[in-house]
């Protein structure tokens, strides 16, 4: 395997599938703008899309990789024996889930948005559009075991490209039915869920050339089976912990009018980033990390770790920093249309500024994850996922009524910290996980090119900043270029410094 190639891959057609993710949402802030109806479909997408990550982007590539590997090192045979009887429990479970969430949709909406029902016509929509969409989470949840699959033999271009299908589904939907008198929240909700079935199809196209499954409802909880759930279940709340900080956001921020649209315009955003830096590196590395934990080759562990966690602070801190000190900029370039008003720009871009100083967290956390998730350890994880989420909670709690919705991005940054560094002492002190002088070098020269580039940037936006105006035309043709001379002059210094070799590109792994 080849690190960087193969997250270059994966990355390519996540950036497609964001781009066009930004397009959807920039369409949706025009038509829909930040009020009740925007409000509940955002939440009616927010929970099956929530369960979507915590699928796709880590919990069962996490359980499942490491456990499908050591199958196929004895074989083809025990692997699709193993890979059938995850996949017919797992069928069953997403199906008997799915039909009692929608029978008991308004309790269950009770839980994800008790503000709404200060608002019963707000509350209705949200039930109507929740039980529409729900049934993206049986496909989409199916898509992602067999792109674990595909993952576990080292191919990840399906997978990461899967994606761009909800988003042109849903752009589609938009052009088409813009004008239609308020349904258009409706017809993206049924969008939602018809995507979902199109990417589970899309995926089962590559994957059947390595796994058909046949489905057998005689289910045999053997041991190897059990291993899996007991691997998985604490594996759904430890890699997904940043969504699960961000919904408790969610229903805090239910009670608040508006307050989860300006989160989720806000989350669209740094989201792009943390795909490339955190998901895409830990999926890459992980199916290789696990072979090589079972072969004893420690040389290589290390290798791949330091690399991987360099590559991580590379493509997150300057991200980070970029946003921290062009949130406004950036928010009103790219959302600030039709419906989307001043303010609603500025409210996401408070919520950014704080969420941008938890990005490099959210990245760090799914790479030092997959350290532990490739040693079959995804309890260690788990319980320090359930401290960052009780201190998220606490934090949110506590302020909320004080300062209102602007305490969630605080505390979610604040909570993920602390479980980045909760995961690194674990690291350091099992041994798993030793910083080489050569890496602790490298990563400081990422911290200076970082910080010089952002000041950079600044002053590319204080120049500009009568074409950055909310009413400007150039907006967002401007942010771009800025974006884009930004990165080139990190690429640039990094090379000149040798922070990052071509040489590297190369190296298998």
């Amino acid at each position: 395997m080849n690190l960087i190639k193969s997250t270059g891959t994966f990355s390519f057609f996540i950036i497609i599938s964001r781009l066009l993710g930004y397009l959807r949402d920039v369409l949706i802030a025009i038509f829909l703008g930040s009020g009740p109806i925007a409000d509940a479909f955002f939440v009616a997408f927010r929970i099956p899309n929530t369960f979507r990550r915590l699928f796709a982007e880590g919990s069962f590539n996490a359980a499942f990789v490491p456990s499908y590997s050591s199958e196929l090192i004895k074989g083809n045979y025990k692997a699709k024996n193993f890979a059938n009887d995850v996949f017919n429990f797992l069928m069953l479970g997403l199906l008997i889930l799915v039909i009692i969430i929608e029978i008991f949709m308004p309790g269950f909406i009770y839980l994800i948005a008790p503000g709404f029902y200060e608002d019963e016509s707000k509350l209705e929509l949200t039930i109507l559009l929740t039980r529409i969409t729900f049934p993206f989470l049986l496909f989409i949840s199916l898509a992602s075991f067999f792109s674990a699959i595909l993952n576990s033999h080292n191919k990840f271009g399906a997978a990461a490209a899967s994606p761009i299908i909800l988003n042109i589904i849903l752009i589609l939907i938009i052009f088409f039915e813009k004008n239609s008198n308020g349904n258009l929240a409706l017809y993206l909700s049924y969008g939602i869920s018809l995507a979902g079935f199109v990417q589970l199809v899309f995926i089962y196209f590559f994957a059947k050339k390595y796994f058909k499954p046949k489905l057998n409802f005689k289910l045999k909880i053997t041991s190897k089976i059990k291993f899996f759930f007991n691997k998985f279940l604490p594996g759904i709340f430890s890699s997904g912990v940043t969504q699960i900080n961000i919904l408790v956001g969610t229903i805090i921020a239910s009670f608040q009018a508006s307050a989860v649209s300006y989160l989720y315009y806000a989350d669209r955003i740094y989201q792009i980033n943390l795909a490339i830096a955190g998901i895409a590196i830990g999926t890459v590395i992980l199916p290789n990390l696990s072979r090589h934990i079972k072969t004893g080759n420690h040389k290589k562990i290390n290798f791949i770790q330091n690399k991987a966690f360099e590559l991580c602070l590379f493509l997150s801190l300057p991200a980070s920093m970029a946003l921290i000190v062009g949130s406004e900029e950036i928010t009103s370039a790219l959302f600030g249309y039709g419906e989307f008003k001043v303010s609603s720009v500025s409210n996401s871009a408070k919520a950014l500024f704080y969420f941008a100083l938890g990005l490099p967290a959210f990245a760090i956390i799914k790479v030092f994850s997959t350290f532990l998730f490739a040693r079959n350890n995804t309890k260690t994880p788990f319980y320090y996922s359930l401290i960052s989420v009780l201190v998220n909670i606490s934090i949110s709690i506590i302020f909320f009524s004080k300062v209102g919705f602007i305490i969630i991005p605080i505390a979610t940054s604040i909570s993920s910290w602390v479980n980045a560094l909760l995961l690194f002492l674990k690291l350091y002190t099992n041994n798993y996980f030793r910083l080489s002088n050569i890496i602790n070098f490298t990563n400081f020269k990422i911290l200076s090119i970082s910080i010089i580039t952002t000041y950079f940037f600044s002053y590319l936006i204080n120049l500009c900043k009568n074409n950055l105006l909310y009413d400007s035309e150039l907006k967002l043709f401007t942010i771009i270029l800025l974006v884009l001379i930004t990165i080139l002059i990190y690429i640039l210094i990094s090379i000149i410094t040798k922070t990052f070799k071509y040489s590297d590109i190369k190296l298998r792994y």
